[in-house]
């Protein structure tokens, strides 16, 4: 049984969303490297009553986590699978994310290369051929080939995990859980949420009302001060990139759910309320939790997800309905295969580092200049997910 009744053809105004994220994620990550430009082309300091741009980067692929869970699992439904088969679903796809995000974090710093006995570069490239390894969509019907593989990439990330070391002799932790790890556990809470309230998008606002409480009371004092309930705070960050999960699945059910056939003025005008609700609430929790995406805080996911729902309905405006949508061709192949995508830097990042090439040459470190590699490298990154496609590398979780 279905808990929405939507379409199963691919919605390009949502394929459109994605890949405009995933090009810009690339754009500012490259550009984090730069000197010289502008505040608003950055992160926001943590305690900054602000957000740029940049700061929506996130809070967008959340959105667009959030916009496409109910076309996975009533298509999952809709083709038979059971209740345990689709959470047994949900729980793999999350492990994988919570995975991916600790050897990406542990990457990061932290590392003993001395002790590692091979440079970060080189234990980075192995971890992402490992990725492609276990993640690939292979098209072969030899099952013994294709879970053989999957088991040399599984085997490869476990040796990997045990070669890491920190600088004082550890193993690898999750020191945090990392972009795909914060991603994973947003899913899977937001899966739960999805599937208790049997797909009614007045109860899922209302869960993004409690996620946004929660996060409030796990900033309270008395609260964090209490041993037998710090659970609370620990899980407060959790509870706000959920509510913006959450609020790409209300978009997607306003939109997209035909349970009660609704006209798309009505269909708009319930999204402009939305809207509205978003930046309202965010505008009245202001005074008490300043917008800042380092503190995950109310406001800051509240106008995100405010932002993202009018540059959507502006999109499904412009691709679905007035259907100028072959610019959209350029961002497809990203959209279908964003994992792929999100690794592609960090294998260039790797490659370079291990053969000592730097990829801000001369003077495109800073500046205008800075500001037109990092475009450039995006659009080229872009262009090296589309060969890929073409040779059918895919990458699922």
């Amino acid at each position: 049984m279905q808990y929405n009744k939507l379409s199963n053809r691919r919605v390009l105004s949502i394929d459109a969303l994605r890949g405009i994220t995933i090009l810009v994620m690339i754009f500012v990550n490259e550009l984090a490297g730069a000197s010289d430009i502008p505040r608003w082309m950055k992160h926001m300091h943590a305690d900054e009553d602000a957000m740029s741009f940049v700061d929506v980067v996130f809070p967008g692929f959340l959105f667009i986590v959030g916009m496409s869970i109910p076309f996975a699992l009533n298509s999952r439904l809709a083709k038979g699978e059971g209740f345990w088969q689709l959470q047994w679903h949900i729980i793999f796809r999350t492990l994988g994310l919570l995975v991916l995000g600790v050897f990406m974090v542990n990457a990061e710093g932290g590392y003993n290369e001395q002790l590692m006995g091979m440079s970060i570069d080189l234990w980075g490239l192995l971890f992402l051929i490992a990725v492609v390894l276990v993640w690939k969509v292979y098209y072969s019907k030899n099952r013994t080939v294709i879970y053989g593989l999957k088991a040399v990439g599984i085997i490869a990330l476990i040796v990997l995990a045990w070669i890491y070391k920190t600088k004082d002799g550890g193993h690898i932790i999750p020191r945090w859980w990392g972009i795909l790890g914060l991603i994973g556990w947003a899913y899977l809470y937001s899966c739960i949420f999805y599937q208790l309230f049997k797909g009614n998008k007045y109860m899922l606002m209302l869960v993004i009302a409690v996620c946004s409480a929660w996060y409030g009371l796990g900033k309270m004092d008395a609260v964090q001060q209490s041993g037998w309930l710090h659970f609370i705070p620990a899980q407060s960050g959790n509870a706000a990139h959920t509510s913006i999960v959450l609020c790409g699945i209300v978009v997607s059910l306003i939109f997209f759910d035909d349970a009660k056939p609704a006209s798309t003025q009505k269909r708009y005008l319930q999204a402009l309320v939305f809207t509205l609700l978003l930046f309202v609430a965010g505008y009245f929790l202001r005074p008490y939790y300043f917008i800042s995406k380092i503190h995950a805080t109310p406001t800051w996911c509240l106008y995100s997800a405010g932002f993202m729902t009018m540059l959507f309905a502006f999109l499904y405006w412009l691709i679905d309905i007035r259907h100028v949508q072959k610019w959209t061709a350029f961002f497809k192949p990203a959209a279908s295969n964003p994992l792929l995508t999100y690794i592609i830097p960090d294998f260039i990042y790797y490659l370079t580092g291990f053969l000592g090439i730097s990829l801000f040459p001369g003077s495109l470190d800073h500046g205008w200049i800075g500001m037109l590699w990092s475009a450039f490298f995006a659009v080229a990154v872009m262009g090296i997910v589309i060969l890929l496609n073409k040779i059918r590398l895919k990458l699922q979780l």
